[in-house]
């Protein structure tokens, strides 16, 4: 029987995790946890601290101080044999894990090795997913629109420093961003506005990360669109954000919150087109599965479309961008978490009949 079908399966809530996105996690677990619904699902909860320690919680709605307390493990007790927290057996788990050490393909390793079904992108598309220079390289391979950049490993940075700024400074333009190639939530990240910062921002950006990128800044709009599927893939309808600062930067969206959106984007109908097209086709690029959420820009001047970065696991608060354009595409929360969850089942089932049809 189809675990969807059997009575109320159990779903693993894993949230928190090591990386500066914790407690974007957390916010991101409640959401879930409140739209799921208990008559179709039970629920457990599975805390990561930042020690990468984890721990089983009465669920995410618990206060910060009851989460930090308990008996922990260094990984799930998958068969029951660790006292110091039990078992948490589920027939589905869902990280919920934003940045390195979740989304980045290590969570959905160790999954993998349990052999259990989980929601979201596999090892490969996840890893790729997080780190944006490996993720240029593909799009760039898939044909896709991205602007001009340069990857810049640390070594090269220490080796020829005015090197790698003449190259940056002869081939693009200001303004530039500089980014950290693996992490997420706007962290590390500097618009720069001339060469007199550029190396400072880059040694910003290398303290997050061994590699960063340094891409051409457009000046112009900022779209998003949600991704859904695993074989038959579909996009919702783009929303923009309208930032309040220089850029959708780590304070505005989790501090100030004073960004505006336009869900969906006012955009033709022609645009809207093409921005859910190369969403798929991202999500394709990386061999994603599951769920995605693809950044876009718009250039003011020439209104040529450029895709930016896709995120295997956007973030799911009820103002998160991921939720709200499927919710104006016709897919509630709840819903979107059903179908989710039912991705996650199939994607697994799909695994399984490949190995046994070509055992070991």
């Amino acid at each position: 029987m189809s675990p969807l079908r059997k009575k109320r399966p159990t779903v693993a809530l894993i949230f928190g995790g090591r990386s500066a996105e914790h407690d974007v996690s957390l916010s991101s677990a409640k959401a879930i946890y409140n739209n799921l619904d208990p008559k179709k699902y039970r629920v457990v909860s599975i805390h990561i601290n930042l020690k990468g320690e984890w721990r089983a919680v009465e669920s995410p709605l618990v206060p910060v101080s009851k989460l930090r307390r308990g008996p922990v493990s260094s990984f799930l007790p998958w068969d029951g044999r660790c006292s110091a927290s039990g078992a948490l057996r589920a027939d589905i788990y869902f990280p919920v894990l934003h940045g390195p050490c979740g989304e980045d393909g290590t969570i959905q390793g160790l999954l993998e090795m349990a052999d259990v079904p989980y929601v979201g992108a596999g090892v490969t598309a996840s890893a790729v997913g997080m780190d944006k220079a490996i993720m240029k390289t593909l799009f760039a391979a898939a044909g896709l629109p991205i602007v001009p950049y340069f990857a810049v490993r640390e070594t090269e940075w220490r080796r020829h420093r005015a090197g790698v700024l003449d190259k940056i400074i002869k081939t693009l333009t200001f303004p530039v961003f500089v980014k950290p190639s693996n992490l997420g939530s706007s962290v590390g990240i500097t618009k720069v506005k001339s060469k007199a910062r550029l190396a400072r921002s880059c040694e910003f950006a290398f303290a997050y990360d061994e590699t960063i990128l340094v891409e051409q800044g457009i000046e112009g709009r900022e779209l998003e669109c949600s991704v859904l599927g695993h074989r038959t893939v579909k996009a919702s309808l783009p929303g923009e954000l309208i930032p309040y600062r220089e850029f959708y930067d780590y304070e505005d969206k989790y501090l100030y919150g004073k960004t505006q959106f336009r869900i969906p984007a006012d955009i033709p109908a022609k645009i809207a087109v093409q921005v859910r097209h190369l969403a798929v086709a991202a999500f394709q690029a990386i061999g994603c599965s599951g769920m995605a959420r693809v950044d876009f820009f718009i250039d003011g001047r020439t209104g040529r479309v450029y895709v930016n970065e896709i995120n295997t696991i956007p973030g799911f608060t009820e103002i998160s961008m991921f939720p709200r354009l499927w919710a104006v595409s016709g897919i509630g929360f709840p819903a979107l978490l059903d179908e989710l969850i039912r991705l996650g089942f199939e994607r697994h089932r799909s695994k399984k009949r490949r190995v046994e049809r070509h055992p070991a």
